[in-house]
């Protein structure tokens, strides 16, 4: 039987972005040719003490993701799977680095398809030149006085050193 799809995928790529990485926006340029529709979610979450308000890491993430057409910026908290049925997304892109990685995205997978069984998650592998770098330790090294460019887009070091110049 050929089955048609009469609705167009789309998939949320939701995440901290505490600081917005180099990393990140491969994924994101490489979801955002896979799905029809991209939606790249701020997570919020209170009990976590961010370097970069909400706001801060949608507007890093507008000015990266201006580019695609099919890419929208958001912000959630609570449920991620209620969130992708508000936003009538089939699909969850997840990011694999290392081994790990994989590890704690499977825990996170299953549950997820437990609580909302129609929802698929998708992992990309990150690209080879971005599988070291990781927003927690963008933040060590750059509070250390350690060169991270190269690891994050220019506006996103710009926002670093502005935010460590009023510290």
């Amino acid at each position: 039987m050929d089955i048609q799809r009469h609705q167009k995928a789309v998939a949320l790529y939701p995440g901290s972005f505490d600081p917005l990485t180099l990393g990140h926006i491969d994924l994101i340029t490489r979801a955002a040719r896979l799905f029809d529709n991209l939606v790249v979610a701020v997570v919020e979450n209170p009990s976590k003490h961010a370097l970069f308000s909400v706001e801060e890491r949608m507007a890093m993430l507008k000015e990266n993701c201006s580019k695609f057409d099919n890419v929208e910026v958001d912000s959630f908290e609570g449920l991620l799977v209620n969130f992708a049925q508000r936003r009538n997304a089939s699909v969850l892109i997840r990011g694999i680095r290392a081994i790990s990685d994989y590890e704690y995205e499977l825990q996170m997978a299953l549950m997820n398809r437990r609580l909302q069984p129609d929802l698929e998650t998708v992992f990309l592998l990150a690209g080879e030149a971005y599988s070291f770098i990781s927003s927690r330790m963008v933040k060590e090294v750059f509070a250390l006085g350690g060169d991270v460019s190269g690891l994050v887009p220019p506006t996103t070091l710009e926002r670093l050193r502005l935010r460590i110049r009023k510290a």
